[in-house]
């Protein structure tokens, strides 16, 4: 497509002149608009004028069918929007197509999710009989009960917990507090713990934290990741794990159940519900349900 690779060139030297910006960063872009046109050439677009977020969006999917990385593919929306607010600009274009598309970070590769039957499998794990399995099984049920980041899981201090109120209040990204209910399990096993194990640990009974080693202190990410890979493994759960996929696991459960997805998002501390709309991919079991429940042609 002859127009936008000459069009293409204005803008590279727009931002070399403009904006300064880095060489590295003006070879990205020249690699992906030329993919773009590329791209267009085959569908036999001749004019810009023709191009329509259709055209984007289905580009973007193409890229991410050929197993381009999900980096990329976000690197390539962002030249694109960035080209295209380049053509309003200079009045070449009357509208900037790009501005409603989804936000790069909506083309991540999302993890795994678990069944409801793997969770319990997972659930069941921890060997009861040995103090660490109780802490874990607390740990695990604190984290698929209230989708907490792992950061925030271990960082749970012992008057975060209200077990009578039955929530838990979490420090997420920003420093931002949200509060967060918790089932009766996760109630049960937290108390369990509570009694059983952390009060009989002297070494931990002046750490604020609630989740604690062995030594008293305070549980790492790294060292809860490598348990809940070892109880995974124990009960022949082959997906990969990690404490995302619980969270992961717990957002589309309460969505397959009919949860609303403002309350999913209040929950997960999320700022913006696009975000939060990527949970629904794995939720079509429920969407085809609702479909030939309620369509008269189903």
């Amino acid at each position: 497509m002859e127009q936008l690779n000459h069009y293409v060139e204005e803008f590279l030297n727009f931002l070399t002149i403009e904006r300064g910006l880095a060489d590295n960063t003006k070879t990205a872009y020249r690699t992906d608009l030329i993919k773009f046109s590329k791209y267009l050439k085959k569908l036999k677009l001749e004019t810009l004028q023709e191009i329509t977020r259709k055209h984007i969006t289905n580009f973007l999917i193409n890229e991410k069918e050929k197993g381009i990385s999900a980096r990329s593919i976000g690197r390539r929306l962002v030249a694109l929007k960035t080209f295209f607010r380049f053509l309003v600009s200079e009045r070449i274009l009357n509208e900037n197509i790009t501005d409603t598309l989804d936000s790069p970070k909506l083309w991540k590769t999302l993890p795994g999710v678990l069944s409801v039957q793997e969770v319990e499998k997972l659930l069941k794990a921890p060997k009861l009989t040995d103090p660490l399995g109780i802490r874990d099984r607390a740990m695990i049920e604190l984290l698929y009960a209230t989708g907490l980041r792992v950061s925030e899981l271990v960082s749970v201090k012992v008057d975060d917990i209200n077990l009578q109120a039955a929530f838990v209040r979490s420090i997420g990204k920003g420093s931002k507090e949200r509060i967060v209910p918790m089932g009766g399990k996760a109630i049960e096993w937290i108390q369990k713990y509570m009694d059983r194990v952390r009060i009989k640990n002297k070494k931990g009974k002046d750490s604020p934290f609630l989740f604690l080693t062995i030594r008293g202190t305070k549980l790492t990410r790294q060292e809860f990741w490598l348990r809940l890979r070892k109880h995974a493994n124990e009960v022949r759960i082959k997906k990969k794990i990690s404490p995302h996929t619980l969270r992961h696991s717990f957002a589309t459960h309460l969505l397959s159940n009919g949860a609303d997805l403002r309350l999913v998002q209040e929950m997960l501390g999320h700022a913006d519900i696009s975000t939060t709309q990527i949970y629904t991919h794995v939720d079509s079991d429920r969407l085809k349900k609702i479909h030939k429940e309620y369509h008269p042609r189903s």
